[in-house]
């Protein structure tokens, strides 16, 4: 499992995941599509899905233009509001992408429907990420947009807290999502 980051937004990231044996990938937050498009062609992988951790414009407004680019693109997220939403996701969850696997760890408080994404591949030497949106930086937190300081303690002691001890977090340095 290979991941790119992709800078976007002045201070906001894209994640191209990418499975190394078919050159079949997922996108996690598509915010910027003709950036995304370009590494996509570079890289030499077919977009197979979108994983949207939560519906503000800065994690999802390219999701529509890429539906339209790719129509048999999946999208998958928690909440009715994600444009182009394919398939609503639940707790735990999980997905698979040719040998990537993905549990859905559902982190309500930024919004009401935002969701961190677990990925894995059986018997690789590369450890497990999770891709945590908004809910998770490496200087703190989300901010409290839908929800309460408990669901937030919640998600970081009991949900990302739990996952194995050698779990790499995808998190952005601070918060860059700007609200609805």
């Amino acid at each position: 499992m290979k991941v790119k980051v992709i800078s976007v937004l002045e201070d906001n990231y894209m994640y191209l995941v990418i499975e190394e044996n078919t050159k079949e990938a997922v996108v996690v937050d598509a915010a910027v599509p003709k950036r995304l498009l370009e590494i996509v062609r570079k890289e030499g992988v077919t977009l197979k899905a979108i994983l949207t951790t939560h519906h503000h414009w800065d994690h999802a407004r390219g999701n529509e233009e890429l539906a339209k680019v790719y129509p048999e693109l999946q999208v998958y997220g928690a909440d009715e509001r994600i444009g182009a939403l394919t398939h609503k996701v639940t707790h735990n969850e999980e997905l698979k992408f040719g040998d990537i696997n993905v549990r859905c760890l559902f982190t309500p408080c930024h919004t009401s429907g935002h969701m961190c994404y677990f990925m894995w591949e059986e018997n690789s030497p590369d450890a497990p990420a999770v891709f945590s949106g908004d809910t998770l930086f490496i200087g703190g937190c989300g901010k409290f947009f839908e929800g309460t300081a408990e669901q937030m303690y919640r998600n970081l002691t009991e949900i990302l807290g739990a996952l194995p001890k050698d779990t790499v977090s995808v998190a952005p340095m601070s918060g860059g999502c700007t609200g609805p």
